[in-house]
């Protein structure tokens, strides 16, 4: 049975919204509280911790946590996105990829909900619109993008590797760290900072806030990392995804 690609994203995108919130009275309104929640405790602890160094902490932390959580979440549910559907790959004639696509879709749905609480924090501490800003969407294409590739990626490798799940889990702390989520990265010794700045999701965080809290462009150099960054991963993640498709059915 043939079913149309964009039908089913739409679908599997709805179910997984429904199936996140179907035990919670509060719903979607947890994409809006969890990021204002999560600031506010980073912000409590830390906030005093870095006042001379970092100007709207709280912004500073949220406009990289929007990103990461974005990212993790993304990657993670797309893991395992092929095992999940097995019953309905085998059943239905459509390309595979529309199952990590669909949780990354879900990811960024849930995403663009937790901006109303980054709109409000920006205008409690006063964060003006401004030209720069127009850049963010660019920015969040490149993290798409690589969140897809990397999802594609690891959803083939969780098919004939399980344990990638908990290795995965145990990167992305050590990940997370290497991002400079919630410090300034000028503390840190100049061979940290060189291996931060070649981070993926480094590049990310740092584009976004200065298109937001800065009101200025990146560096052409940050630019251009995430660009690369994004293009390759989702290239790379496709062609392998590609190149096992018929391996995946065997294995499922």
């Amino acid at each position: 049975m043939k079913t149309q690609p964009l039908f089913v994203i739409q679908e599997l995108v709805a179910r997984e919204m429904r199936r996140k919130y179907s035990r919670s009275k509060l719903g979607i309104l947890w994409s809006v509280l969890n990021p204002l929640l999560s600031m506010a405790v980073l912000s409590l602890i830390f906030s005093s911790m870095f006042r001379k160094s970092i100007e709207n902490y709280p912004v500073y932390y949220l406009t990289g946590f929007l990103i990461w959580n974005f990212f993790t979440t993304a990657t993670n549910t797309a893991m395992t996105a092929l095992a999940d559907n097995q019953a309905l790959i085998l059943q239905v004639r459509i390309p595979r990829s529309v199952f990590p696509l669909a949780r990354v879709c879900t990811a960024f749905v849930n995403y663009l909900y937790s901006l109303i609480a980054y709109a409000v924090i920006l205008a409690w501490f006063g964060i003006r619109p401004s030209g720069a800003m127009l850049f963010y969407p660019l920015v969040m294409c490149a993290v798409f993008l690589f969140s897809l590739g990397m999802g594609y990626l690891l959803s083939v490798l969780y098919v004939f590797f399980g344990d990638v799940k908990h290795l995965y889990s145990v990167l992305l702390t050590l990940w997370m760290y290497l991002s400079a989520l919630f410090y300034p990265l000028d503390l840190l010794p100049e061979i940290m900072q060189a291996v931060i700045r070649e981070n993926p999701v480094y590049n990310f965080i740092a584009a976004a806030r200065e298109c937001i809290m800065y009101g200025s462009l990146p560096q052409p150099g940050v630019t251009a990392r995430i660009l690369v960054w994004g293009i390759g991963m989702y290239l790379t993640g496709a062609w392998i995804f590609r190149a096992s498709q018929n391996k995946i059915v065997q294995r499922l």
